[in-house]
């Protein structure tokens, strides 16, 4: 069993599905109301839970009532809990989301989110020691972000940034990263680039290893000398919310396998996870993923 550990957000969605958007200063009736369990890293750490994974979640939830929620249901996906703080006097992390006419508008409020600080990231140092892969994203302090890719290096374990949502890094911390994963768009953000620039072009000027997602088209992928293609696979779509998670929590936990089987397994986790609703909602099993796994062609 692989340990992961995740450094991370942890949110509550407060998803309202109407007809319409309203006008400014306009009151109206919407459809249905959802209160959904979320955030990247907590998203992340299910995804790798679901997948076989030991994961312990690094990260803050305020000392409200959804708090509390937060807590229970990761807890009953057996994410351990050690290191992620309850704030006093502070709300947990939220996005409100309205979906209308195809589209949405969502306002997030970073809450215990922005409290994860390094001095917390330093307390977890035996966890992310002891661990196979770390995972980290960017819905908390950048100089979290920074600490956890300082203490990986330190304590030696790879550390995958997943630079969501994107925004220009330094390249020093850009390459203490063991793997990126970013999507075009992200990639050309980091570097500072022309997002229409050849995804290949962008990849040659990467500062570290990198996956790079593109949707149904699969990843593509290099650690030395030319990119490798992993093709995507064929599935009637649902609801894309929480593919790049998934996607990022299988490759963390099938990491120690190899990257060329790792990316090949997250390619498939996250094309089973847009079959179904919801960000976690969708995120497949181990045997889920293995029986999908079981009817396609070997990896070449």
């Amino acid at each position: 069993m692989a340990h992961v550990v995740v450094v991370g957000s942890i949110n509550m969605d407060l998803v309202t599905l109407a007809p319409r958007f309203p006008e400014p200063g306009e009151t109206i009736l919407g459809d249905r109301f959802l209160t959904v369990h979320g955030g990247k890293g907590a998203n992340q750490a299910v995804a790798a839970a679901r997948l076989g994974a030991e994961v312990t979640l690094v990260g803050a939830v305020g000392d409200d009532a959804f708090g509390e929620q937060l807590r229970e249901g990761l807890a009953h996906e057996n994410v351990r809990l050690d290191h992620v703080a309850s704030i006093a006097n502070c709300s947990s992390g939220t996005a409100s989301i309205t979906v209308a006419e195809g589209d949405n508008h969502i306002v997030v409020v970073p809450g215990a989110n922005a409290r994860v600080t390094p001095a917390q990231i330093e307390r977890a140092q035996a966890a992310l020691a002891s661990a196979d892969a770390i995972l980290v994203q960017m819905e908390i302090p950048l100089e979290s972000v920074e600490a956890t890719l300082r203490l990986g290096q330190r304590v030696g374990k790879p550390v995958i940034l997943n630079p969501a949502p994107a925004q220009p890094l330094p390249l020093e911390w850009l390459k203490l990263a063991r793997y990126l994963t970013p999507n075009q768009h992200e990639l050309a953000i980091l570097l500072a680039a022309d997002a229409s620039e050849d995804f290949r072009s962008l990849m040659d000027r990467s500062p570290a290893p990198l996956v790079l997602t593109r949707g149904s088209d699969g990843a593509w992928f290099r650690e030395n000398g030319e990119p490798l293609h992993q093709s995507g696979f064929k599935v009637d779509v649902v609801d894309t919310t929480g593919a790049g998670d998934t996607f990022n929590a299988a490759l963390a936990v099938f990491l120690h396998e190899g990257l060329a089987v790792a990316v090949r397994k997250a390619c498939a986790a996250a094309a089973l996870s847009v079959t179904r609703l919801g960000a976690q909602g969708g995120m497949p099993t181990r045997a889920e993923l293995e029986a999908f796994l079981a009817t396609r062609a070997p990896l070449l």
